[in-house]
């Protein structure tokens, strides 16, 4: 049962509604995506991303410092930010910082964006496609992990490290298994290889003690999962997620010219995916996150299917609540579980302690989803992300519909229909 407050946030006489058999748990919170406002809000704006995250049960999400225009690198670009969303997000958003070459030395720099409310930084150990976002190396993760313990804040790496091949150059663009050639597990495992020889620094005693290294989107369950566990055994403080495109999805079944799929790291072939599944449940990975890397469609290149030229993106951030369950089924997966990688873990990394659970004096960020409701994402569900076409996930059947959502108790989203006005408020650090 959920006390309810009307669009305008005051209780209907204490009305209490009952769900019945409904699941009532903590709000989402999506620690990774790409909402691009200001400056490319084509691509993806503050309104429709926060009402896509409310109609998916998602109750806060930190934004990524790319993707948008300029990217958020300086307290002054985090301003931008900041004033593109306040009075139009309909969920809580917070934001990371970005680690780049032209801060990472100027520690008043990086202080700066901390102070001015950045809840940590992400870097790319690789060329991350955005001109004003260039990639780090070992050097810049060091002096970014100094700034960061003394706020005692994550750094978030996208963990590949780009190795001289060439030998899918003269293969197929259509080709899916041209472009998973093209970004092969190596990678990630040279990456996470270089990225560990730092995350040492973070251990009890370590010159970067209080700061914490959290690998995105992992994608190769072997080596590189294997690295990442060692390093914890070790006492070094490092998290990892991935997203459930990699959960659902394999390479086998990816269709040439279905440019849709393409993201990066890649989804890999079906085996990985058993491995990813069985390294979540066992708790080998900790948390899940969406990576919303929405595009136009002229950029995901649907008609040429090049998947060497398209934009690399999943566009998921209304449907990770249903697409984990209903593919999580077949492996058992618990409610506690769900709500550990969709919400507890997530409010840990991004530094949200009244977040995460319900509990007394907590927001009440709550969702109300049935799990065994089935549904087909077609043109006739509505979809609020701004280009629907785009989604790897249309036309597929899923189970656990998203009955209600409320945001520190104000009812932000029920049967379709959203809150006439944005009561999201922007988070950050103090």
């Amino acid at each position: 049962m959920v006390e309810e407050k009307d669009w305008q946030g005051n209780f209907n006489s204490g009305e209490v509604i009952d769900y019945g058999d409904a699941v009532v748990m903590p709000g989402l919170i999506d620690v990774h995506a790409h909402l691009d406002d200001p400056g490319r809000a084509e691509w993806e704006g503050f309104p429709s991303g926060t009402k896509a995250a409310a109609a998916g049960g998602i109750t806060t999400l930190i934004d990524m410092p790319l993707n948008s225009f300029p990217s958020t690198v300086s307290k002054e670009t985090l301003k931008l930010k900041i004033e593109a969303a306040e009075r139009r997000i309909y969920v809580d958003v917070g934001f990371w910082g970005g680690l780049v070459p032209e801060n990472a030395f100027n520690s008043s720099a990086l202080e700066d964006l901390l102070k001015a409310g950045a809840l940590g930084l992400k870097s790319f150990m690789c060329p991350s496609g955005i001109n004003d976002f260039p990639m780090t190396n070992a050097s810049h993760i060091k002096e970014g992990l100094s700034i960061l313990a003394k706020y005692r804040r994550p750094l978030l790496v996208h963990a590949e490290k780009q190795q001289e091949h060439e030998g899918y150059l003269d293969l197929d663009a259509r080709s899916y298994s041209t472009y998973l050639k093209s970004r092969p597990a190596s990678w990630e495992e040279a990456a996470i290889r270089e990225l560990l020889t730092v995350s040492k620094d973070t251990r009890t005693g370590g010159p970067a003690e209080g700061a914490h290294l959290h690998v995105v989107h992992l994608s190769d369950a072997k080596t590189s999962l294997d690295l990442i566990k060692e390093a914890k055994s070790s006492g070094d403080s490092i998290t990892v997620e991935t997203c459930p495109h990699y959960l659902a999805f394999s390479a086998e079944e990816i269709k040439d010219g279905d440019t849709r799929f393409k993201c990066s790291p890649p989804i890999r072939d079906s085996a990985n995916k058993e491995r990813l599944w069985e390294a979540l449940m066992d708790g080998q990975i900790d948390m899940l996150s969406s990576d919303h890397s929405p595009t136009v469609p002229e950029l995901k290149l649907l008609d040429e299917g090049n998947f060497l030229k398209a934009w690399g993106g999943i566009s998921s951030l209304q449907f990770v609540l249903p697409v984990t369950w209903s593919y999580g089924r077949k492996y058992g997966i618990t409610l506690e579980q769900l709500t550990s990688w969709w919400s507890e873990k997530p409010a840990k990394l991004a530094g949200q302690d009244l977040k995460g659970t319900i509990a007394i004096g907590n927001h009440a960020d709550i969702v109300v989803w049935d799990p065994e409701a089935e549904f087909d994402l077609n043109e006739d569900h509505p979809v609020y992300i701004k280009h629907p076409s785009n989604s790897a996930y249309l036309g597929s059947r899923i189970s656990g519909k998203v009955l209600a959502t409320f945001l520190r108790g104000n009812l932000v989203f029920k049967e379709g229909k959203h809150a006439p006005d944005a009561c999201g408020v922007p988070i950050l650090a103090t």
